[in-house]
């Protein structure tokens, strides 16, 4: 167990060559739960499915280290969800995500908040009534992601971590999907910084 409160608990592995973190989350109330970013490994991350009643799998991005697992899990019958603008990095996909809606996992919402720059369609989810962000590639303990790859861009991404991601509560707990997490609080006096050295 990664996280837990009255009403979510997360679960949280490491696969793949450049240790992606995979979240579960999952509703304490009704045991359904969501299966965040199809990295790799996906025989473990089958057995995860399986074991913690996984009904469907969210993208942060369309990065090869994010979604080496889709094409298994897919097969195996969990429905992927990404968003449009980062589409074209998956064979198959079978639904949109989109900014600013709720996706209800048993009595949980997970609010979507669109994070350009690191990708044109990143995106991260708020777990509503929690202090927990899953931020994807967009924000890690001491800056952004990286934005030198196809489709990256350094401004956009300081654009959507100040209006987007600072804007929420001080307390909030960036869970990355790479490394450790991180308290709002701590990263966002460091913008200036990360805006003076470009990176």
């Amino acid at each position: 167990m990664h996280f837990a409160s009255s009403d979510v608990e997360i679960h949280k592995l490491v696969v793949g060559p450049v240790d992606n973190n995979v979240f579960v989350v999952r509703c304490k109330e009704t045991g359904e739960a969501v299966l965040i970013d199809a990295a790799n490994e996906h025989e473990k991350l089958l057995e995860l499915c399986r074991r913690l009643d996984v009904r469907r799998v969210l993208e942060t991005h369309g990065h090869w280290d994010h979604i080496q697992a889709v094409p298994a899990v897919r097969d195996a019958g969990y429905e992927v969800g990404i968003t449009d603008a980062d589409s074209d990095q998956l064979d198959a996909y079978d639904f949109v995500l989109e900014d600013d809606s709720v996706i209800e996992v048993g009595r949980l919402r997970l609010r979507t908040i669109a994070t350009p720059g690191h990708t044109p369609g990143s995106m991260c989810f708020l777990i509503e009534g929690t202090p927990v962000l899953l931020s994807g590639d967009t924000l890690f303990p001491g800056g952004p992601g990286a934005t030198k790859f196809p489709g990256g861009d350094f401004p956009t991404i300081i654009r959507s971590i100040d209006e987007k991601l600072f804007t929420l509560p001080p307390e909030t707990i960036v869970k990355p999907r790479h490394g450790d997490d991180t308290p709002s609080a701590a990263e966002r006096p460091q913008l200036p910084e990360w805006v003076d050295r470009g990176w």
